[in-house]
C-alpha cells in the first residue's frame, strides 16, 4: 500500500528524513493553530451531534455545526496508551511501539506506564521543530516524568497533568506533575484516595455524608482546563498546538456538586458503593452525565477564547476519543446512556463498539460547515494530516502509516483508504482489519491468563463481517467468502511486525 504520508521537518534525534514540509524559515505567523481535544473512554454515542439523548453537549453540538463530522474515525486500538502512541507517532498499532496498557513499578514509587522510546518522533516533536509552541494538559499516559516517554522529551515545552494514567483515576488527586515537577493540591489533602475503597460497613448508602469524603476542593480537569486557557493567551500572537486529553469521562465517577446538580434526581439512579478498583458515587447516572456536561463547559471557554481574541479562522479544533465507553463496571451504565450508540462492543474490544470513535474538526473558513463524512479514518492519519493544513510542502517518507485527510477536510475529492489495520495485545489478544465494509476480526489469540504466551492453545478462525448490511457485527459472513478472507489475512500478516514486549501469535500470511 502507499504510503502518502505527510511529514513536517524533524529533529535531528529523530533521523528519518532531511526532507520537510514546514521549514523555519516559512511565515510562521500564517500557520494554523490546533487544539486537539482527546477524551478518555467516551463512547460513539456519548455525545449530542452523534445521538447522545440524555447528556447535554451545547458546546459540541456548535462545534459540529460548524464543522465537519466523521462518522467512521478510529482510535489507534482499545485501551488508553497504545490508542495515544498511535496519536502521536502515526504508526498503525502493528508497528507502534506500544500495543497495550503496561506499567513500570508503580507512580507512587516513581514508576508509571511503560515508556515510550526517546527516539520516538511526535506531533508535537515535529511542530516544535518548526516553531510551535507546544503545551500538554491532561493525562499523558506514555512514560513517567524523567523516563524515556517523558512528554518534555517528545517535543512538549509544558506538560500539566497525569503523567501516568493509573494516578488519574482519581479526580480530586493530592498533586498533578507540571513539566518535572509536582504540584499539590492542598485542597485535596483530605480526600480518600485507596483504590477500591468501598463505604463504610454500616453506612447509608443513600446518605450523602457518606460520600464526603471522596470530594475535594480542587477538581483535576478544571485546573488543567485553566492552564490551557492560560496556554492560548500567551501564544495568541505565534502558531500552538494545544494537546489536550482530558481525563474525562474515564471512572471514577467523579464530579464537583455544581455540576452534578444539574442531573441529581432527574435520572433513575442507584448508590454504587465502591469496589472494583474505583471509588463510590452516589448518583452514577448523573454523574457520567455532569462530567460529559462540565467538558463540554470547559472547551466551550477555550473556543470562547480564540474567539474573543481573532485567532479563529487561524485555529483547527479536533475533538475525538481514545477508544470506546466501558462495559458496565463500578456505576457506569453504558447500555442506559447508549454510550457506543448501536454499535458492538467495548473499551478492550476491537469490534466498532471499541475502537470507533465520534469525530469533529471545525476550522473557520478553510472546513465546510454541516458537513459530514464517511471516509474510514485513524489515529495514525493526525501526524500527516496536520503536518498538509499546515504547510502545501510535503514529501512521503515511509516511516509512518498515515494518509493525510487534509483533502477531505478542506472540500476536495480523496481516493478511499485501502485498509486500516488494528491489533491489541490485551483482553486476549485481537487482530482487526477493515477494507471497505468489510471488517477481518481475529480475538482470543492468547491463552488465558497469559499474555506473554506467543502461542495458542488452537489457531482462532478468523471472522467477517460486512459492515454495510451488519452495522451491528451480528453475523459472521467468513464461510460464505474465502476469497476475501483470505485477502484480508494476509494483510494482518503483513502489517504485524513482532514485539517482544507485546507479543501476539499471527497468520503466516499464504
Amino acid at each position: 500500500m502507499k504510503r502518502s504520508c505527510l511529514l513536517v521537518a524533524l529533529v535531528a534525534v529523530a533521523a528519518l528524513s532531511s526532507q520537510s514540509l514546514l521549514r523555519a524559515g516559512d511565515a510562521p505567523s500564517m500557520r494554523p493553530n490546533i487544539i486537539f481535544i482527546l477524551t478518555d473512554d467516551l463512547g460513539y454515542g456519548d455525545i449530542g451531534p452523534f445521538g447522545q439523548k440524555i447528556i447535554h453537549t451545547p458546546t459540541l453540538d456548535k462545534l459540529a455545526a460548524g464543522g465537519m463530522k466523521f462518522t467512521q474515525h478510529y482510535a489507534g486500538t482499545a485501551v488508553c496508551a497504545p490508542s495515544r502512541c498511535v496519536l502521536m507517532t502515526g504508526k498503525h498499532p502493528g508497528h507502534a511501539f506500544i500495543r497495550d496498557n503496561k506499567e513500570v513499578g508503580t507512580w507512587y514509587s516513581g514508576g508509571g506506564q511503560f515508556p515510550i522510546p526517546e527516539t520516538e518522533t511526535t506531533i508535537a516533536t515535529v511542530l516544535k521543530a518548526v516553531g510551535y509552541a507546544t503545551g500538554a494538559f491532561g493525562k499523558w499516559g506514555l512514560g513517567g516524568v524523567g523516563s524515556s516517554g517523558d512528554p518534555l522529551k517528545h517535543g512538549f515545552d509544558h506538560f500539566f497533568g497525569f503523567n501516568d494514567q493509573r494516578q488519574a483515576h482519581n479526580y480530586f488527586p493530592q498533586y498533578l506533575n507540571d513539566d518535572e515537577e509536582q504540584f499539590p493540591l492542598p485542597g485535596n489533602s483530605g480526600v480518600v484516595t485507596t483504590e477500591g475503597l468501598s463505604l463504610a460497613k454500616g453506612s447509608d448508602a443513600n446518605d450523602p455524608a457518606s460520600y464526603a469524603s471522596f470530594i475535594g476542593k480542587q477538581y483535576a480537569p478544571d485546573l488543567c482546563c485553566e492552564r490551557a486557557t492560560k496556554f492560548i493567551r500567551e501564544n495568541k500572537d505565534k502558531p500552538f498546538f494545544l494537546y489536550y486529553p482530558t481525563t474525562v469521562p474515564h471512572l471514577a465517577l467523579q464530579v464537583p456538586e455544581d455540576s452534578l446538580a444539574e442531573y441529581k434526581g432527574k435520572l433513575d439512579d442507584k448508590p454504587y458503593t465502591g469496589g472494583n478498583g474505583y471509588l463510590p458515587q452516589q448518583y452514577p447516572h448523573a454523574a457520567y452525565a455532569a462530567m460529559i456536561t462540565r467538558m463540554d463547559r470547559d472547551i466551550g471557554r477555550m473556543i470562547e477564547l480564540v474567539r474573543e481574541l481573532g485567532i479563529e479562522d487561524r485555529t483547527i479544533i479536533v475533538f475525538t476519543s481514545d477508544n470506546g465507553a466501558v462495559y458496565p463496571l463500578s456505576g457506569f451504565d453504558p447500555e442506559y446512556f447508549k454510550s457506543n450508540g448501536d454499535l458492538r462492543g467495548f473499551k478492550g474490544s476491537c469490534y466498532e463498539g471499541g475502537i470507533r470513535e465520534p469525530l469533529i474538526v471545525a476550522w473557520k473558513g478553510h472546513v465546510a460547515a454541516g458537513k459530514v463524512s464517511d471516509r474510514v479514518t485513524g489515529f495514525e492519519d493526525w501526524l500527516p494530516t496536520l503536518a498538509e493544513l499546515c504547510d502545501e510542502k510535503h514529501s512521503e517518507p515511509k516511516s509512518i502509516d498515515g494518509i493525510s485527510f487534509a483533502p477531505t477536510l478542506l472540500g476536495r475529492e480523496q481516493p478511499p483508504r485501502e485498509f486500516l489495520y488494528r491489533e491489541h495485545h490485551g483482553y486476549g489478544g485481537q487482530q482487526y482489519v477493515r477494507s471497505g465494509d468489510w471488517v477481518a476480526l481475529r480475538e482470543k489469540l492468547l491463552p488465558a491468563g497469559k499474555k506473554k504466551t506467543p502461542a495458542p492453545v488452537s489457531v482462532p478462525k478468523t471472522m467477517l463481517f460486512d459492515l454495510a448490511k451488519d452495522p451491528q457485527q451480528k453475523t459472521d459472513v467468513a464461510a460464505e467468502h474465502p476469497d476475501i478472507v483470505a485477502r484480508l489475512e494476509k494483510i494482518m500478516a503483513e502489517q504485524h511486525t513482532p514485539s517482544p514486549e507485546f507479543p501476539i501469535p499471527v497468520l503466516d500470511g499464504k
